[in-house]
């Protein structure tokens, strides 16, 4: 390989690998990586060379494909800016825009050009978009509409990486649920068009038998049974069955939901699955603050420890934030009305490294889930823009990580727009010493680009 000025050799006695975590010389030029190489391969001449401590392991960048960054619209919830720093501080170099909580929300091609615009120039991170499968009328979002599938087909064109549905009422009216046959639709066109569709699974028809919620906790927690999650699962894996569409099931708290997801997939359904730190770290026992209050939600620490073991199994193939803030006054009150979503964007890897490293898992398992799983899902995984992975073509994005230090969380620290979180004082493991995004360090606003997966038709 022939040196230039953007070369930059990145060595570690640690280093995350697809093969496993081994000694490796990772060489960057013009913002990829071309070579993976033994730790004492001579380096390139006139490169800059950085050698990692003994404390310290070289991951790919996290790819987190569940974010919501609220800009434009509800940029006083959270924005690109704020979103994108918090994001670089913890790891992850790639996010998935959600397509709701902004306004307008992304279900169209001038939706989509509209927040592209508001991210363009202020991204620290690389960010990629979900379209959203919602009933319109007249090109506006209306429950008593229908899924318009040359939208979604022009709207892949535009470069959203697939589409997001809700089974129930998603929190905000210009987000509307499908339908049955809505839902059968969308599912039809995800698989014409080779595309996820990404669900948030519960079940309107379960959800509406059980009891409302009060302010206590437990109240929430019976106004949300994990019938709901298991019912609407096993609906999704009828339909990605009758479809081929590749379903993917967001944020599953029940341990039940994920050995549905297993069993579905273990007959050649193609149905995948994710989980969320928060219902891997925190419990119903325990829960106290509304900062933790979320749709699904926290469930009990016995369901807890069976989820760790769901997702050990294989039976679920990602763990993502579902970052979704609101201003601290929306917090207020009980949990039955304070809005339903945690922000952990920054604190997403050591959240989930604390629990895991606990629990014997290892970086590799890590990476797995938070990087790899992520990128594939999303389509990121490939083309010429590829995540996930510290491999040979691949964006040399990489992540310094001391996988042993321990601090406590300071919210007043924090980059995200509200300092609102459920792990306030918890000493966490795990510190993200070094960032490069596409072998530049430190990122900053501006440093990000706004990504489309690899497919024909791209524009």
């Amino acid at each position: 390989m022939e040196p230039d000025r953007h070369t930059l050799v990145v060595r570690a006695r640690r280093a995350v690998l697809p093969t496993g975590t081994a000694p490796a010389a990772v060489v960057v030029a013009d913002g990829r990586i071309a070579d993976v190489v033994g730790i004492d391969a001579p380096a390139p001449d006139g490169a800059a060379v950085v050698d990692l401590a003994d404390d310290e392991a070289l991951l790919p960048g996290l790819v987190d494909s569940h974010v919501h960054v609220d800009e434009p619209g509800r940029t006083d919830w959270e924005g690109f800016a704020t979103a994108t720093a918090a994001a670089a501080a913890g790891g992850i170099t790639t996010l998935v825009d959600m397509p709701l909580n902004s306004i307008p929300p992304t279900v169209d091609v001038d939706a989509l050009v509209t927040k592209r615009d508001a991210a363009r120039d202020q991204v620290a991170v690389d960010v990629a978009f979900w379209g959203g499968a919602v009933p319109l009328r007249d090109g506006v979002p209306d429950p008593d509409g229908a899924v318009d599938p040359d939208r979604m087909a022009a709207l892949v064109d535009a470069g959203v990486c697939g589409f997001k549905c809700f089974l129930t009422d998603s929190g905000v009216p210009e987000f509307p649920p499908v339908s049955h046959d809505d839902l059968e639709l969308a599912a039809r066109t995800c698989a014409e068009l080779d595309v996820p569709l990404v669900v948030h699974a519960e079940d309107d028809g379960v959800l509406g038998e059980a009891p409302p919620a009060g302010p206590d906790y437990r109240s929430f927690l019976a106004s949300r049974p994990p019938g709901a999650e298991t019912t609407a699962v096993l609906r999704l894996a009828s339909i990605a069955a009758r479809t081929g569409a590749r379903v993917h099931v967001l944020h599953v708290s029940a341990f039940e939901a994920a050995e549905e997801i297993g069993a579905a997939r273990a007959s050649g359904v193609p149905i995948t699955g994710e989980t969320c730190p928060h219902y891997l770290a925190l419990a119903s026992e325990e829960m106290t603050s509304t900062a933790g209050k979320c749709c699904p939600p926290v469930r009990s620490e016995s369901n807890r420890e069976l989820l760790w073991g769901a997702l050990a199994a294989g039976r679920l193939q990602a763990v993502v934030s579902d970052h979704s803030p609101c201003p601290p006054e929306l917090k207020d009150g009980g949990f039955g009305e304070a809005w339903g979503g945690v922000s952990s964007l920054e604190l997403a890897l050591r959240v989930v490294w604390s629990g895991a490293q606990a629990r014997g898992h290892t970086l590799d398992d890590l990476v797995a889930w938070m990087s790899a799983g992520p990128a594939a899902l999303a389509g990121l995984d490939r083309g010429p823009s590829s995540k996930g992975a510290i491999a040979v073509g691949r964006d040399a994005d990489l992540v310094v990580f001391a996988p042993d230090e321990v601090a406590e969380v300071d919210p007043a620290v924090l980059h995200h727009r509200h300092p609102v979180t459920p792990y306030a004082g918890l000493a966490l493991q795990g510190a993200v010493r070094r960032v490069w995004l596409r072998g530049s360090e430190s990122p900053g606003a501006g440093s990000g680009r706004l990504l489309a997966p690899e497919r024909k038709g791209n524009t």
